[in-house]
């Protein structure tokens, strides 16, 4: 008896100092979000691919719609879904903020944002915003461009008034005419050019952060598994975007609501080759880093560099798609 009790103390103890990881069992519910900017979440959600690997575990898929970075990270950090799909600077943000999501797969490399102007806006150069209205969405990839443009003519965020609308109204105000300027997203962004005759005021891909996959530390601590089967199935949606441009094109425009040429606009624009988070992600997001510091949109003092650092989280990508995980993160 003695012996017995000795082996049952000894296994609580162990299973005691066990990580968490190794005791916790699947879910039976994993929550992912889709979006009109995430064109292969489109994808995963309308072939089935992540219900199809997950139906043998008895795990079922709830989608849930986000309008932008914000509401997804919000969606996240307040427990209502497990991945986000957001704007890499955004996850910066929201991790240098307080949040631990730890940034877990490259969904694509998009221009999705630029500074948009009305038809016929007598606005020609960057200059030309200073003491106008321009419509952005705080948090977003979208608002960070425009304070990253402002500060290529040594304007900061004061030297306009910066209304905070989501993308979709912000697209209204500006075809209204009630802002002068609108940091835009796609697909509305495309579906302003071309159907109302918007015009890009100024472009730089540098300035778009890849689109990526989150996930809180939590779940990436408890949940190895469950996510590279996440990442797998994204794998299969990018492919498939890859091969098949024009049905991609069709699917973002009938989910959306698009004409087809809105689509093809805004899919001309998004490079899927390099899903693998690496050390071009992380350059990336820590060239930004100063203006996260000088708009204080994180607290002073906050090591932005090493942010990113913690934020990256390679390794289980690695494992599924096969190449070495190569940044700082853990």
């Amino acid at each position: 008896m003695k012996k017995a009790a000795l082996r049952l103390g000894l296994a609580a103890l162990l299973a005691a100092w066990l990580p968490v990881s190794a005791q916790a069992a699947p879910p039976r519910e994993v929550r992912l979000d889709y979006a009109y900017y995430a064109p292969t979440s489109l994808v995963l959600k309308q072939q089935g691919l992540l219900e199809r690997a997950l139906e043998p575990q008895g795990i079922t898929v709830k989608w849930v719609f986000s309008q932008g970075s914000n509401r997804s990270l919000e969606y996240l950090n307040g427990g209502s879904t497990d991945f986000a799909s957001t704007a890499g600077l955004a996850a910066v943000l929201s991790r240098a903020n307080g949040a631990p999501i730890r940034t877990v797969y490259v969904a694509s490399r998009p221009e999705w944002t630029a500074l948009v102007v009305p038809k016929n806006s007598p606005i020609a150069r960057l200059e030309d915003l200073k003491g106008k209205k321009v419509a952005a969405t705080k948090g977003t990839d979208p608002f960070l461009f425009l304070l990253q443009s402002l500060q290529q003519v040594g304007l900061d965020k004061s030297a306009v008034e910066i209304v905070h609308l989501q993308h979709p109204d912000g697209r209204v105000a500006l075809e209204r005419g009630d802002v002068a300027a609108w940091a835009g997203l796609d697909p509305l962004m495309a579906g302003s050019e071309l159907q109302a005759g918007s015009r890009l005021l100024y472009r730089n891909i540098d300035f778009n952060s890849y689109g990526v996959l989150s996930v809180s530390e939590t779940f990436a601590e408890r949940q190895p598994e469950l996510i590279r089967q996440v990442i797998a199935a994204y794998e299969q949606a990018r492919q498939w975007a890859i091969a098949n441009p024009d049905a991609l094109a069709e699917l973002l425009a009938e989910q959306a609501k698009l004409p087809l040429e809105v689509a093809r606009l805004q899919l001309s624009r998004t490079d899927f080759s390099n899903p693998q988070p690496g050390a071009e992600h992380v350059a990336a997001l820590k060239a930004a880093a100063p203006i996260l510091l000088d708009e204080q949109l994180v607290r002073p003092g906050t090591d932005v560099a090493r942010v990113v650092d913690e934020l990256i989280a390679p390794q289980l990508a690695a494992q599924v798609i096969g190449q070495p995980a190569t940044t700082a993160g853990r």
